[in-house]
């Protein structure tokens, strides 16, 4: 690997390992509780991850989803909802450390509901699936990709919740540069090869995301992290 690949690797490792250590922090201190609402607990983050890490800027907007508001995708901003005790919720954070994006989300579930465990569960082994699909094909597509992921969602007994399966991730604003375009999403009409380099022959680097549904249930579950960095 050259010097300037490994290093921007190193960049997005680092900003996953401490995005990882604030989900984890999240965990312990309890933050995904009953009783309060989706915005309290994202404003409990925020000044959990400024007190952590001094964290101010994120790329995106910070998502905590609870109930049937699991069901919705990023774009959408459906009302904000009370946790219920029972309730399966999902965090899509992605916090700028350096100037480098970070993209990690996870599901939770309150109680014991054995549907939505395996819902958690599931999503979880569909990530690892999905990545070694991509390990194994050198030269897959976006489109490819996403193929495979909502199988995966059918064979688990799901519907893939989702427009797209991931997107890329490198040094901010990559929003900004990337715009609504296909080819920067694992997207069903995106039919370039993701290891393809940028128009500026530069390597891109991506995140997958798994969101899995049952509409019926009016439950979801998400998430996502880096595919291409190990």
């Amino acid at each position: 690997m050259n010097p300037l690949l490994e290093k921007r690797h190193q960049a997005l490792r680092e900003a996953e390992t401490k995005a990882e250590f604030l989900f984890t922090t999240i965990e312990e201190k309890g933050i995904i509780r009953s009783g309060v609402t989706e915005k309290e607990i994202n404003k409990e983050i925020y000044e959990l991850a400024f007190q952590l890490f001094g964290i101010k800027k994120y790329w995106h907007k910070r998502i905590v989803r609870a109930g049937k508001n699991t069901l919705y995708p990023y774009r959408e901003s459906p009302p904000n909802l009370t946790v219920a005790p029972e309730d399966i919720v999902f965090l899509d954070f992605g916090p700028i450390f350096e100037d480098w994006e970070a993209d990690l989300g996870r599901t939770y579930v309150l109680g014991n509901d054995p549907v939505k465990q395996k819902l958690r569960d599931d999503i979880e082994k569909a990530w690892d699936e999905g990545k070694a699909y991509f390990l194994s094909k050198p030269d897959i597509t976006s489109s490819e990709l996403f193929a495979y992921m909502c199988e995966l969602a059918k064979a688990y007994g799901w519907e893939y919740g989702g427009p797209h399966a991931g997107h890329l991730i490198g040094e901010f604003p990559h929003e900004k540069i990337q715009g609504d375009d296909i080819v920067n999403y694992i997207h069903p009409d995106n039919h370039k090869p993701m290891r393809e380099p940028d128009h500026n022959g530069h390597p891109r680097d991506w995140i997958l995301e798994v969101h899995f549904v049952d509409r019926e249930r009016e439950i979801g579950g998400f998430v996502e992290k880096l595919l291409t960095v190990e």
